[in-house]
């Protein structure tokens, strides 16, 4: 005879608290972190391109213009013995500034170099001076030298004077810094190049210039 089951009881209900495990939120801290920087970088970005936008529609900065006049020869000797060659020229430059709210100074630090085929004839350095704004300013710089020419180097520019034709080249390198009103806002510096054909360096004339490029270009 087979045993009867136990009678079936229903289990007692659990009266206790239920806990559940709760997830963290708001993501990675590091992807929080990098998206709060490009999102400050953006904000910076925007902030300097309103402002460039704003200088440059208030106050239209424009580039200088300068040009070689003139060219005086005061002193021009060549030694044959030792193939020296002294000068002393006033170099005649004309710098314009065409912007109307925008002052340039030029400081002291500046260089100028005049060479004929790559040999340095003299060397000077412009007036520190304050260039103000839709201004014309006539500056006269002395350049002086004592070189050594190569063996043949004067015959060939002998023969070029005869042709009226001299090469020369007139380098320069000038710090300036921008103003407006009394606010200094950026210091460059000005790298000219200027090439030169001149008739003739007898000295106590004016060599008339027969053609000129001049070319610049802005530096830290």
């Amino acid at each position: 005879m087979q045993p009867y089951p136990p009678p079936y009881t229903k289990a007692p209900r659990y009266g206790g608290e239920y806990y559940y495990e709760e997830r963290p939120r708001g993501g990675n801290p590091c992807l929080r972190c990098i998206c709060c920087c490009y999102c400050i970088l953006f904000f910076v970005i925007l902030v300097v391109s309103a402002i460039t936008f704003y200088f440059y529609m208030i106050f239209q900065p424009k580039l200088p213009h300068y040009n070689v006049q003139a060219l005086e020869i005061k002193e021009f000797g060549y030694q044959p013995h030792d193939f020296t060659l002294t000068i002393d020229i006033i170099v005649t430059i004309k710098a314009e500034n065409p912007n109307k709210k925008i002052e340039l100074t030029y400081g002291e630090a500046s260089s100028i170099n005049m060479t004929y085929t790559d040999s340095t004839l003299c060397s000077g350095k412009l007036p520190a001076f304050r260039h103000g704004h839709k201004n014309t300013t006539i500056i006269q710089v002395e350049l002086k030298g004592k070189s050594q020419f190569r063996s043949g180097q004067y015959e060939a520019m002998q023969e070029n004077e005869k042709n009226g034709k001299i090469p020369l080249s007139v380098t320069a390198k000038v710090p300036v810094e921008v103003l407006v009103g009394e606010t200094p806002l950026k210091k460059f510096n000005v790298l000219a190049n200027c090439s030169l054909i001149v008739n003739n360096l007898k000295p106590g004339k004016k060599a008339d210039i027969v053609e000129s490029k001049f070319t610049y270009s802005l530096s830290k």
